[in-house]
């Protein structure tokens, strides 16, 4: 289908329809279908209601409030209305098959995480190539055997239960793990196991989200919420965080209360400890602020009152790295929006008396650490990687020379550590897994995977820049195919996230193969409102600068035609969660300039997300309909709020899933019902709902499984017909 900018241009003359009628002949021809015919799509019908809300003096209406409820019998009804009616498309796209079965293909190697070493075991997960959960595995020095520790695809039965957490006690005798309590959701379960024995204890905590347990002597601390009404598990604000001590052998109602805020319900706090377990923090976070408090107690004094480090929450923040006796060492970003490293003497307090370790600089600090005796620090120049080695006193020793632009991960390890393993990979290079010596500062190869029937040099990656309205440069990476042609003809796929500080960086996915190998361009944009740039960055896409965000997304699109890499007829854009929102604005401000869309679990009212669950977290990154300027800035954008009637908009396949706790699917519900309802439905506007899933696969099938169907339906309207090797 002609975007409006074509339509416009073949209007204008003889010629110009001439040309264009030319340039259109051509991609039909390169395309061996059309796109299916949408006035065949039958939508299941959406009752719309006469609700509305009122924000200072305006009046919203909100006909699909119904959907809301995820038990009500009508909601389950229209969901698997929907997810028939989207079946049934998908399954008359003659590739989609052959899409999963070489998906499965690629997929299918093992696949190890960076080894974490304590009291000379290691321990590290493995998936052998398509396991639904990775297994967590032990063993004994870099030469052991290694022996399964927890399996979680024997947790159930389709093996959408995983393993969420694992945290060892100082001398390795016992573990807490968590796993996840209802498939895909966020809540938690907590069990200890002795590592000896691999019994599991009688201990068992439950209501824990976003957390993870602190050991301290014969228990350890964790946070959990009340447990919410019955059938509002998933949807139910989540308030009043706390921070218990759980002693072994005793039951979990028996546990101590070490934390509440009774007056600030939106309060989440958490408690760690240090490796030799002789402090423990506390870290306070709220919904208005971008920052943390801070305090500490010393657990081998009688009297454990938490002493402050920053009382106040403000959009600095501030973490411990470990601790160097009685003094701590701190990553903050008070007065150093890219961060700082600083020594904190709980006897000289006050700011003023931090001794600076390592200063800010010019490029963001991101994931510092401690390892041995060195102090280990990422830095991000243009969203690539560069890792440093400094002594505990700051002096600078040595830079880890990785392969290439991409990202590392990994560089975790006790105080006795002579050496630390990183994970290092690319767009077009998988996950490598190298060992580093502290001492000799050598780099070996540990582990190199391999990916069936992937060969990394026959593509490339290369970063560009552009220019967005208001002329901030925006950095993009690119990756496909050798010898691409800038013919204007290329399918693309624009990815995008911008917002909560979250720097999208290098890394590879085997699923991307599937289209880098049918000639298709993958594009990551590194939007503000991410942390690419530090905090400023952040800053300029948030809250009231969020139009950045997607004025900065346009900008990419535009550029990205306009060097012929690819057209309004071959370009897609997608983006999950945050970046779900992304695509909704982006798609509603600009709907002739792509031919695809796929909103992954949106954000898409956004003057309700802070009802739900662990929504009020999210006032700190957007605003809150709550505030009379914010509402008005929230309504100008929010992707609900702003369909119009008639409008062609691109292809669009809406995905989430029903146990999806942090973006509830009734963003999404709704956001699909107001399409159907008003879209001009010369383009297929459908909704995939995964079931027992949540925010992300809950399992590997599941997660193969949306992807060959998000690809069918790409390269369906994308008009292009995939080729595979036998």
């Amino acid at each position: 289908m002609l975007s409006h900018r074509l339509r416009k241009i073949l209007n204008t003359s003889p010629a110009g329809k001439r040309i264009l009628r030319s340039r259109w002949a051509g991609f039909i021809a390169r395309s061996s279908h059309t796109p299916l015919e949408t006035h065949k799509i039958d939508y299941p019908p959406t009752r719309p209601s006469a609700h509305t809300d009122t924000y200072f003096g305006t009046t919203i209406a909100d006909p699909y409030r119904w959907l809301e409820d995820d038990n009500s019998a009508a909601t389950k009804a229209w969901v698997e209305a929907q997810n028939n009616v989207t079946r049934a498309y998908l399954a008359n796209i003659p590739y989609r098959s052959q899409l999963l079965t070489r998906l499965k293909q690629l997929v299918d190697y093992p696949k190890y995480s960076s080894p974490l070493r304590k009291n000379g075991d290691l321990f590290f997960c493995k998936n052998n190539g398509l396991q639904n959960q990775a297994v967590l595995y032990m063993q004994k020095g870099v030469d052991g055997s290694p022996e399964v520790l927890i399996d979680p695809n024997t947790f159930s039965s389709d093996g959408a239960i995983s393993l969420t957490s694992f945290n060892l006690s100082r001398d390795n005798r016992y573990a807490v793990y968590g796993r996840t309590a209802i498939p895909g959701s966020d809540w938690v379960d907590l069990y200890v196991m002795e590592i000896a024995t691999r019994r599991i204890l009688p201990d068992s905590i439950h209501w824990v989200k976003f957390t993870g347990a602190a050991w301290s002597g014969d228990g350890f601390y964790y946070s959990r919420y009340p447990a919410p009404p019955h059938q509002a598990e998933l949807t139910a604000p989540n308030e009043h965080h706390k921070v218990y001590y759980h002693q072994l052998g005793t039951d979990s109602s028996q546990d101590t209360l070490v934390y509440e805020d009774k007056a600030h319900p939106t309060f989440r706090a958490m408690v760690t400890t240090t490796e030799d377990e002789r402090f423990a923090f506390l870290t306070i976070t709220d919904k208005d602020r971008m920052g943390n408090a801070l305090y500490f107690r010393d657990e081998s004094r009688v009297e454990k009152r938490f002493i402050p480090i920053v009382t106040g929450i403000t959009d600095e923040t501030i973490g411990v790295l470990d601790n160097v006796e009685d003094k701590f060492l701190l990553f903050t970003t008070q007065n150093a929006t890219n961060g700082r490293i600083v020594l904190y003497d709980p006897l000289h307090p006050k700011e003023k008396d931090w001794k600076t370790i390592i200063p800010a600089s010019k490029e963001p600090m991101c994931y510092p650490s401690t390892v041995g005796n060195k102090l280990v620090l990422t830095t991000l120049k243009d969203a690539v990687m560069h890792v440093n080695i400094y002594d505990r006193e700051g002096r600078w020793e040595h830079e880890i020379a990785l392969p290439g632009h991409g990202t590392v991960s990994g560089f975790r390890g006790c105080k006795q550590a002579t050496d630390l393993f990183y994970v290092f990979s690319t767009f077009n290079s998988p996950p490598t897994l190298f060992r580093y010596d502290l001492v000799t500062r050598e780099t070996t190869l540990f582990h190199a995977p391999d990916v069936p029937g992937f060969h990394p040099a026959s593509y490339e990656t290369k970063q560009v820049f552009c220019r967005s309205k208001d002329g901030t440069r925006i950095p993009m990476f690119l990756t496909y195919k050798k010898g691409l042609k800038r013919d204007g003809m290329n399918p693309t796929l624009l990815h995008g996230y911008g917002g909560f500080g979250v720097a999208l960086l290098p890394t590879f996915d085997t699923s991307r193969i599937v289209w880098l190998e049918q000639g298709g361009i993958y594009a990551q944009v590194n939007l503000r409102g991410g942390g690419e740039y530090g905090s400023t960055w952040h800053q300029y896409g948030a809250k009231m600068h969020k139009q950045n965000v997607f004025d900065d997304c346009i900008a990419a699109a535009k550029w990205l035609i306009k060097q012929r890499y690819t057209s309004s007829e071959k370009l897609a854009l997608h983006g999950s969660s945050n970046g779900g929102l992304l695509v909704g604005a982006v798609v509603n401000q600009q709907p002739g300039l792509f031919q695809a869309a796929i909103p992954e679990a949106g954000m898409m009212d956004m003057l309700r997300f802070q009802k739900f669950t662990v929504g009020a977290a999210y006032i700190v990154e957007y605003g809150t309909s709550d505030h009379k300027a914010q509402f008005r800035y929230l309504r100008r954008y929010s992707p609900l709020h702003n369909i119009r009637k008639g409008v062609d908009y691109p292809a669009i396949l809406v995905t989430t899933a029903d146990h999806d706790d942090r973006v509830v699917p009734a963003h999404s519900f709704k956001y699909t019902a107001t399409l159907q309802a008003n879209a001009s439905h010369t383009r297929p506007v459908l909704i995939r709902i995964e079931t027992n899933s949540g925010h992300g696969s809950s399992n590997l099938t599941k997660g193969l499984e949306e992807t060959a169907d998000v690809y069918a339906f790409l390269f369906y309207n994308l008009g292009v017909t995939p080729h595979f090797t036998p």
